[in-house]
């Protein structure tokens, strides 16, 4: 049996694991490791790992409790952070090296992101028990709203300035309601998505440029494209309403104007197990960053659920329609907002290879 190489096996573990040296500086840093920590193996190499981690433990001694006893030592539930990212719960365990009993191997365990996929799960079964309901009140509400817009501008007619006021929001409240069921019947739509190799870079710029002549004038966008991601495998349709309607949220958290960053780069350590316990990569990753007020924290964890909004006339449907779309694209979503930076990050499959040409 040929095994694979030490190399092959450190760039292939799916948790950030990082080697410490006697003197607790970084020796090596993995992939996971970079991509948690948002920097390079090299520019942390040398570097005492506490100033690279924010631990809210006392780890330094833990690796000498490690090294004296030669035996692992397990941390659970406490907050790491580095630099400007929040602070996420993980397990840690640090192990002592064979062979090498001084150089040690801390293993990073976010908690978020088995939270966030059985959170995932769940809110994707809420939203398909929303869809009855959604279906119901469109059918039975929008057709007598209808009858009642028409008699209060037959009414209008007959009527002096004064009391036509009272008749035109008559008209106006029935049109916002309509409106709203509108957004019900899309939330209801059950339509699977018609997938193809589609360009992300692209239905990013229309959704984009839809945005800059409409809700989002008043912001300032900024485009970090990875120029070499591959086609993803998805609706071209349903995606733009996606970005359209993350691209809104942000526009609509900072009124007076901020800044909107699209990006773009290829994971390729998340891999998303679906219900039958089979594995499927998602390493195409879009990000949606903006600098407003961040969603309040009383919700953070729950605005992909139906009818969950933080605005006073919000429905509390739109990253309800996103996260049932993404779900319907075997995809992922999650949410990081603080004060001034607020991330949703979509993670999609690429084209399977049956479907590739060439």
């Amino acid at each position: 049996m040929n095994l694979p190489s030490p190399g092959i096996i450190w760039a292939s573990l799916p948790v950030p694991a990082v080697l410490v040296a006697p003197d607790n500086r970084i020796d090596e840093i993995n992939p996971a490791a970079e991509l948690f920590l948002n920097t390079s193996a090299r520019s942390v190499r040398g570097m005492p790992v506490l100033d690279v981690l924010a631990v809210d433990a006392p780890l330094d001694e833990g690796f000498a409790r490690v090294r004296a006893n030669q035996a692992a030592l397990f941390i659970n539930d406490v907050d790491v952070t580095s630099g400007e990212k929040p602070p996420v719960q993980c397990t840690i365990q640090v192990a002592p090296i064979q062979d090498a009993p001084d150089t040690l191997l801390l293993l990073i365990n976010p908690r978020e992101l088995a939270d966030r996929l059985g959170r995932g799960t769940g809110v994707k079964a809420a939203a398909k028990s929303a869809i009855g309901m959604a279906e119901m009140l469109a059918h039975e509400i929008k057709n007598p709203l209808a009858g009642i817009s028409g008699a209060a501008q037959l009414l209008s007619m007959g009527l002096s300035a004064e009391d036509r006021e009272l008749t035109d929001l008559i008209v106006e409240e029935t049109r916002r309601v309509v409106k709203l069921l509108e957004q019900v019947e899309q939330f209801g739509n059950t339509r699977p998505p018609e997938r193809q190799a589609v360009n992300l870079h692209d239905i990013l710029d229309r959704a984009r440029r839809s945005a800059l002549v409409g809700f989002g004038s008043h912001m300032t966008f900024v485009e970090d494209y990875d120029p070499s991601l591959p086609p993803a495998w998805a609706d071209p349709d349903q995606l733009q309403q996606v970005f359209l309607n993350l691209l809104k949220n942000a526009s609509e958290a900072a009124p007076e104007g901020g800044t909107i960053r699209l990006r773009s780069f290829y994971d390729h350590g998340l891999r998303l197990r679906r219900a039958d316990g089979s594995g499927a990569a998602l390493p195409l990753n879009v990000e949606i960053i903006d600098d407003g007020p961040g969603i309040p924290p009383e919700i953070a964890g729950e605005v992909f659920e139906p009818f969950v909004s933080g605005r006073t006339n919000g429905t509390g449907l739109g990253l309800a329609l996103v996260s049932k779309i993404i779900s319907d694209h075997d995809g992922w979503i999650v949410l990081d907002s603080v004060p001034g930076r607020t991330v949703f990050r979509i993670s999609l499959p690429m084209v399977p290879k049956e479907r590739r040409k060439g």
